[in-house]
């Protein structure tokens, strides 16, 4: 191992040298402090940024082990070290040249906590330190050049002078302020905790009291700062909770169940719907909603004009198409907003509609497998086991689906009385939603959160109407049943007796190439909302629940991880996806990538799921 003057010597030697040199510097420092590790170099200063580490052992960090006890307050721990040092980069970096020379920065951040493996706790049993732990620390760094000319003296203060500093200032627990990380670690903590009551309470969803739901915009994910109406629940839903580090919190329970959220334009039902659907993430202290929590098998459903689906079994929702066209094997390259709306619906069915028990021991028996010779096997089983309280854990995977009607088709949703008498049923090839989704409580156990503010008819099937005025909340469910029994639409039910199949798929396996008909893979990824593989790119600006490009960067490496491991033409998708996400419990998300990736952050078998289904080459049977 080389040390920091061996590197500033280096690097002094390379300057005004071709970038390419850049490579020589790719190894192991000892900082005395710490470790310096360069895993990858550009090789062109606009290209991607190198990668770099920094190891602090538990003897110069001396993180209490309070603080990551848990496997909840790990992952809070570790968010709240890589905002740090994210925060320190910035305020130390400064543009040195080129392209993205000066760059020192850990992946983006938003208002959500979420798994990433941009940072990890490290433990040690060393005598005298047991109860303190240290940290990895992943992140990039943009070499300084002069157009393509290595600037070496630059590149010696940013590496031997600036990183020391951040180092110093964000990993090191005596430079942190020590009531903030606490508050960090204790309120993702209590919302894991009260996400975990939900089932047990009857309840999809708990909004607290006192939470700020509006947003500064569409494209600012902070809280409103003026004028924001702080929410109350109204007394017939409020429930209360005794936390593990606050205490004693209320507020509006939503119980299993059909519940719709109505009301005037503007007066909140949209707002309070995306707080719900994003409330399966936990999120930083002051985000408003930190104890806005959903169950984590939530999946917010909509219509996605365009999109393709590849042999999806739409019959409970559509059948009897024109020109006979098969829909318990559907396929489109262009769907409606009605048979969109059908596949995801029966799209997140197929992946979440089982116990978590169910199929495990296969799971189990196939992961021993694959850890065989590894000697970790007895560490993975134990990992899996401290999973329980992780805050994007799926619980026993019956989806709970979230509509909002700005964003569902509209004939989808509801046909009404006199349109039943126009258009005869043998006509229509569409089932509305309100006629199944009673059948989907009832035959499937899946609990149904409707925004809809332009039609009374689902006043019939609903169990729970919350009237929103001004963002706050009134339970308006007696007054809902009253009108629905004085106002009677006499509409015909279309839904049949039962809710219908829900049938597995098994992809073919060379649907999925993430080449570009080579052995090298190419996968890319654009923000949050669309993602290249192999020759294709996938829009996945409708799924609404991925909210960080870390996300799809590990789902990317998630399908080609899938397809090289698990696709054999006999597995169905919600097998597969058990598989995958049961090897990154294991074994975490490095498992996805040959070497240690610093930009990956935890997703749902949704979301995973959503991505694999929106590949345009993707073809099935049915199991």
């Amino acid at each position: 191992m080389f040390n920091k003057e061996s590197l500033r010597r280096h690097l002094l030697q390379l300057d005004n040298r071709g970038y390419k040199a850049y490579k020589d510097i790719q190894g192991n420092y000892d900082f005395s402090e710490f470790t310096l590790i360069i895993d990858y170099v550009q090789g062109d200063p606009f290209a991607s940024p190198s990668k770099f580490r920094v190891i602090v052992p538990p003897n110069i960090a001396q993180l209490p082990r309070e603080l990551f006890n848990s496997r909840s307050r790990e992952i809070a721990l570790r968010d709240y070290l890589s905002r740090q040092f994210d925060k320190a980069a910035h305020s130390i970096s400064i543009k040195r040249g080129t392209g993205k020379s000066g760059l020192i920065a850990v992946t983006g951040f938003g208002q959500e906590v979420l798994e990433r493996t941009s940072a990890f706790i490290i433990s040690s049993n060393t005598s005298g330190i047991e109860d303190l732990g240290g940290v990895e620390l992943r992140f990039a760094v943009g070499l300084p050049a002069g157009g393509r000319s290595i600037l070496g003296r630059q590149a010696a203060e940013m590496l031997c002078e600036d990183i020391p500093q951040i180092v110093s200032n964000s990993l090191k627990y005596l430079h942190l302020n020590a009531a903030e990380c606490r508050r960090h670690v204790e309120t993702v903590e209590d919302a894991d905790w009260l996400r975990q009551q939900l089932a047990q309470n009857g309840l999809v969803a708990f909004v607290a009291d006192g939470s700020i739901l509006p947003r500064r915009s569409g494209v600012d994910d902070r809280p409103l700062l003026n004028n924001a109406v702080a929410f109350q629940s109204p007394p017939s839903l409020k429930v209360e909770f005794n936390c593990p580090n606050r205490g004693l919190i209320s507020g509006m329970g939503i119980p299993a169940g059909i519940t719709l959220i109505v009301g005037g334009g503007y007066h909140g039902k949209s707002t309070l719907l995306r707080a719900i659907d994003l409330g399966v993430y936990n999120r930083i202290p002051g985000d408003g909603r930190e104890f806005v929590v959903t169950n984590p098998a939530a999946v917010k459903i909509r219509a996605e004009d365009g999109r393709s689906v590849a042999g999806v079994n739409i019959s409970p929702f559509i059948n009897h198409l024109p020109q006979a066209r098969d829909t318990a094997q559907f396929y489109t390259e262009n769907a409606s907003g009605s048979t969109s709306q059908a596949a995801n619906i029966m799209e997140a069915l197929e992946v979440g509609r089982r116990k978590k028990e169910e199929g495990r021991g296969k799971k189990e028996e196939e992961r021993g497998k694959r850890e065989e010779g590894r000697g970790k096997k007895e560490e993975a089983q134990s990992f899996v086991l401290e999973t329980e309280l992780v805050a994007i854990s799926e619980g026993d995977l019956v989806p709970v689906l979230l509509v909002d009607e700005d964003t569902a088709a509209t004939n989808f949703m509801i046909r009404d009385r006199r349109m039943q008498e126009l258009i005869a049923k043998y006509k229509e090839p569409i089932t509305p939603f309100i006629d199944k989704v009673k059948q989907l409580y009832t035959d499937c156990g899946v609990s149904t959160i409707l925004v809809m503010g332009g039609s009374g008819d689902y006043f019939d099937v609903a169990d729970t109407v919350i009237s929103m005025d001004n963002f706050q909340a009134d339970n308006v469910t007696e007054k809902a049943k009253e009108i629905a029994k004085n106002y009677s639409i006499s509409r015909a039910a279309e839904g049949g007796n039962f809710f219908g199949e829900i049938t597995q798929r098994v992809p073919i396996p060379a649907s999925l190439d993430p080449s570009l008909g080579r052995r090298d893979v190419r996968v890319k990824v654009r923000d949050v909302d669309e993602l290249a593989f192999g020759t294709e790119d996938i829009d996945l600006g409708a799924v609404e629940q991925i909210v960080d490009s870390g996300q799809l960067r590990a789902i990317a490496a998630a399908m080609v991880y899938a397809k090289q491991q698990y696709m054999d033409g006999k597995r169905t998708l919600s097998e597969i996806i058990d598989l995958v996400m049961a090897d990154i419990d294991a074994q975490g998300m490095d498992i996805l990538s040959p070497f240690p990736e610093g930009d990956f952050a935890m997703f749902r078998r949704f979301e995973l799921a959503a991505a694999i289904n929106r590949l345009r080459s993707l073809s099935v049977v049915a199991k």
